[in-house]
């Protein structure tokens, strides 16, 4: 019974994945303002593709690079209040720094250096690849029982084992994810909203995989000090919801690359770490979709002889140019989103 004594259950870890994200928030909401009037003197303004809607063209000249104080309001709050003597914590900064600076130097070119594709696609997806190998590295020496296993929903048994085949494996899915947060910003709030969701559902998922009780009453692995990783999920949810007040509709800044890179990318590797890799496909359904509709678009597009599925990709602007207002379109997608974790969520039980 000692597991469920207030002290283990509320002291150690929710306490202090409540005060990360309160701090995150806070900060967020400090930093905001300054990084939006310094984007705005810097003249960082967004620049609307000439292909997009007809509607976004008044968005053209909005601060872009906003991801660099959601970046900032993460790393403080997680020096603050996660254990610095766990091995995950160090994983998870370089994560959200490594990936940040990748999108930082896309979004620089793209804004100062008027490159309007900014990094090559060849040279972003290398260092997404270098990156995620990196991360893979210091994972695998953490590494313990469950590392290369895969598991799926509904299923309490790892269905496979890759062993080496899990390196190439979770480079794909970590590139994969990243590029599919970057995607879905496309709408004011859109992937700001949809990653708070996402990034509940793995704080619950964190703080049931650390304790032993919870595991092995709902029969998903055990992953000591992985409760830790709630603390900084919960960081990366204030900091984004203090994000979305400055990015709501009409947005004040943007998050850019720098951001969508390194929350996809962040989100990725606290799924591997937490071995729910397949669920959170299932929890950021959205994501999937969006990323699916370019796949499917590209091809119909070469395999058809020019003829396309949708109106245009990706599948927020179909909807865009359908005729739904973009606040209708997110808020259908965050109702959506919610959907897709409470599905996730319920996996935990179901199986």
């Amino acid at each position: 019974m000692k597991y469920f004594t207030p002290f283990n259950i509320f002291q150690y870890i929710t306490f202090r994945a409540a005060y990360a994200a309160v701090t995150a928030l806070l900060i967020s909401f400090v930093l905001g303002p300054m990084v939006i009037d310094w984007l705005r003197r810097l003249k960082a303004g967004e620049e609307v593709r000439e292909d997009g809607p007809s509607t976004h063209r008044a968005k053209s000249g909005t601060p872009t690079m906003g991801g660099t104080f959601i970046i900032f309001s993460i790393l403080i709050s997680v020096l603050l209040w996660q254990d610095l003597r766990n091995p995950y914590t160090w994983i998870m900064l370089l994560s959200v720094v490594g990936f940040g600076l990748l999108g930082f130097v896309d979004d620089y070119l793209k804004v100062f250096k008027k490159n309007r594709t900014g990094l090559r696609a060849g040279v972003k997806f290398i260092g997404q690849i270098v990156l995620s190998l990196l991360i893979l590295f210091f994972i695998l020496r953490q590494g313990n029982e469950y590392t290369t296993l895969l598991y799926i929903p509904f299923f309490k048994n790892p269905v496979l084992d890759l062993s080496y085949w899990y390196i190439p494996f979770a480079v794909i899915f970590i590139v994969g994810y990243s590029n599919a947060v970057n995607l879905t910003d496309g709408l004011d709030g859109l992937a700001t909203g949809l990653v708070i969701m996402v990034g509940l559902a793995v704080a619950v998922f964190a703080y049931l995989s650390g304790r032993v009780d919870f595991s092995e009453y709902l029969q998903i692995p055990y992953l000591p000090g992985s409760g830790e990783l709630a603390v900084f999920a919960t960081a990366l949810v204030g900091a984004s919801i203090g994000f979305l007040w400055f990015n709501a509709h009409p947005a004040e800044v943007m998050m850019g690359d720098t951001g969508s890179l390194s929350l996809g990318g962040t989100l990725a590797v606290l799924g591997i770490l937490l071995k729910k890799e397949i669920l959170l496909l299932i929890v950021g359904g959205v994501f999937v979709l969006e990323t699916a509709s370019v796949i499917l678009q590209v091809l119909s597009y070469k395999l058809r002889g020019g003829k396309r599925i949708f109106r245009m990709a990706p599948l927020h602007h179909h909807f865009e140019l359908s005729g739904w207002p973009e606040s209708k379109v997110v808020i259908r997608m965050w109702i959506l989103g919610g959907l897709f974790a409470i599905i996730g969520l319920s996996t935990l039980k179901i199986q």
